[in-house]
C-alpha cells in the first residue's frame, strides 16, 4: 500500500473551521511556548530557593530541600500530571475542588504548575552544584565584609553560580519545553496535541509530525542562540 504524500495539506481548511492546518499547528506552538515560559519562571525561582536550602549550614533546611528534590524528581512526570489534574481537586475541600474543575483553561494552569514544580527539582540540583563548585573563599569574603548569609548568597554566591551553570540550565529549559508535550494527556492543545489532531483529521501522519519536529528544532535553535548570547554577555573577562 503506497502512502499518499500531500505537503499542501497545511494550506487546507481544518475541520475546526478556524483556519488552515498550518494555523492549527501554529496555535499549538504558541501554547507550547507560553506553557514552557510560565512553568520555567516557577522552576527557576523555586529551584533556586531549594538549591540554596540544600547548601545552607542548617540540617532542617537541608532536609526540606532534599525531600523536595527526591519527591518531585523520582515520580514520573506523567504521574505527576495526572495527580495535579485529576486527584488534587478531589482531595481539596469541595468548594476549592469545584473551583479548580470549573477554571477556564484548567489544563494550561495545571501543566504550568506541574512542569514548574517538576523542573524546579532539577534546577535545584544545578544550583546546588554551582554553589558548591565555588571556592570557599568567596563565602568567607562575604562574611568578612559583614554581609549576612542572605546578602552573601544574593550578591556573591548566586551571581557566580548562575554563570557556571548557564549551559546545564539551558538544557533543563529545553527539557521543560519538550516536556510540555506530556500535557496533551490532560487536554492541553499544545504542539504535539495539534499534530496528533491534524493526522487524525487528515490521515497525513508523516506531514503532521514532520512539521511538528521542524518547529521543535527551530525553537531549540533559538533558545540555544539566546543562551549563548547571554553566556557571552555575563562572562567575567579572563575567567572561563
Amino acid at each position: 500500500m503506497n502512502y499518499n504524500w500531500n505537503w499542501g495539506i497545511f494550506f487546507e481548511s481544518s475541520p475546526e473551521g478556524t483556519g488552515t492546518y498550518a494555523d492549527m499547528l501554529l496555535s499549538g506552538l504558541a501554547w507550547t511556548i507560553v506553557t514552557a515560559l510560565c512553568s520555567w519562571v516557577i522552576a527557576f525561582l523555586l529551584g533556586s530557593l531549594i538549591g540554596v536550602l540544600r547548601t545552607l549550614p542548617n540540617r532542617a533546611a537541608n532536609a526540606v530541600g532534599t525531600t523536595y528534590v527526591e519527591l518531585f524528581r523520582n515520580i514520573p512526570l506523567l504521574v505527576q500530571m495526572f495527580l495535579w489534574y485529576f486527584v488534587l481537586p478531589e482531595v481539596l475541600p469541595e468548594s476549592w475542588g469545584s473551583w479548580l474543575k470549573q477554571l477556564p483553561n484548567a489544563p494550561f494552569y495545571t501543566a504550568v504548575v506541574c512542569l514548574g514544580f517538576f523542573t524546579a527539582s532539577r534546577v535545584a540540583e544545578q544550583v546546588r552544584a554551582g554553589i558548591q563548585s565555588l571556592p570557599r573563599g568567596q563565602k568567607m569574603a562575604g562574611t568578612a565584609l559583614g554581609l549576612t548569609v542572605a546578602q552573601t548568597y544574593r550578591h556573591v554566591l548566586l551571581p557566580n553560580a548562575y554563570r557556571i551553570i548557564l549551559p546545564p540550565l539551558t538544557s533543563e529549559f529545553l527539557n521543560n519545553l519538550k516536556n510540555t508535550s506530556v500535557a496533551l494527556t490532560i487536554g492541553l492543545l499544545e504542539l504535539t496535541a495539534r499534530a496528533r489532531a491534524m493526522q487524525e483529521f487528515s490521515f497525513q501522519v508523516f506531514e503532521a509530525f514532520t512539521a511538528a519536529t521542524v518547529l521543535y528544532v527551530l525553537i531549540n535553535i533559538v533558545v540555544i542562540f539566546i543562551s549563548s548570547w547571554i553566556e557571552r554577555r555575563v562572562a567575567i573577562p579572563g575567567n572561563r
